[in-house]
């Protein structure tokens, strides 16, 4: 096995994908999807599935609680495989638990006792917002300064680790840096923020326009797991008028693109480059670079 990996990360509709698949295009590779939410089957308009061959997309029900806990052996072992065959793998996605997962050994957190979440979440609902997050900090500290009081989903996590004896505190970034399972590059696309939205915002419309809601009225007809809820735009094209929910969705989008920015800060060694080109030249761009860490085979003369 040799070689090296490449990872592609940024905010919705930066044009990850597209760089991916241009990079493929010209070289040996093979890509991995680092996405929580394109792991599930039956939304592909909605959480815009790729249309070439990508590994780890739509492998799991809607009906199943998928976890990073368990998506990382299946990273792990797309990635290998790809080495193993001489090809390099492309880890593409905007979930930066699942990509800092599929680039390095991540310590997963240990299962919390059986009905802890619905009991949290009970306690933060009697007890309100700050109440709750008062007592995460008597318990948790650290993990209480990384989240906003008013984040139910979050304050519920943390306390729910904590009785499991783990913690929402920061994860060490040197993960990122030294404990890479391979030499990888990690290169971050940045699009100005204006032109960010506005591309959102065409994603959103084409969503409708591909059938977005006859999609979710099929997802919704069966059951569905609690992490496959979280995709944005299930219930907003379930229950809202066309502009109603393509404004709701773009404020949850919107918002999501923020954190993801985040992300890209927290990632060291990151790459950042501007993303308001074509993507082969965003790919080429790329390749020079692997090739100079000689994570690629330089080109050949001519």
């Amino acid at each position: 096995m040799s070689g090296g990996v490449l990872a592609v990360f940024g905010p919705t509709a930066s044009g990850k994908t597209a760089v991916a698949e241009a990079i493929a295009n010209r070289i040996p590779a093979e890509i991995v999807s680092a996405d929580s939410m394109q792991a599930y089957q039956g939304l592909p308009v909605l959480t815009n599935q790729p249309d070439g061959p990508t590994r780890l997309v739509g492998i799991w029900a809607l009906d199943h609680e998928g976890s990073v806990g368990e998506y990382a052996p299946l990273a792990h072992r797309a990635v290998d495989d790809a080495l193993t065959a001489g090809r390099t793998p492309v880890v593409v996605g905007g979930t930066g638990l699942y990509l800092r997962a599929a680039l390095a050994e991540l310590a997963v957190p240990p299962t919390a006792p059986p009905g802890a979440r619905e009991r949290l979440e009970r306690t933060y609902d009697r007890l309100g917002a700050d109440r709750a997050h008062e007592l995460l900090a008597e318990r948790d500290p650290e993990a209480a300064a990384a989240v906003h009081p008013h984040d139910r989903r979050r304050v519920v996590r943390a306390l729910e680790l904590h009785e499991a004896g783990a913690s929402l505190r920061p994860i060490d970034d040197r993960l990122w840096a030294a404990d890479v399972r391979h030499p990888t590059a990690i290169f971050g696309l940045d699009v100005d923020r204006e032109v960010l939205l506005g591309r959102i915002e065409e994603r959103i419309r084409a969503m409708l326009a591909f059938g977005a809601r006859e999609e979710v009225r099929a997802a919704l007809g069966d059951r569905i797991s609690r992490t496959a809820e979280r995709v944005i735009g299930l219930r907003e094209f379930a229950e809202l008028e066309d502009e109603e929910a393509v404004a709701a969705v773009m404020l949850r989008t919107r918002r999501y693109a923020a954190y993801q920015r985040k992300w890209m800060r927290r990632i060291p060694g990151l790459v950042s480059l501007p993303a308001d080109r074509p993507p082969g030249e965003i790919a080429d761009e790329i390749l020079e670079m692997a090739r100079a860490r000689q994570l690629l085979p330089a080109r050949r003369a001519g």
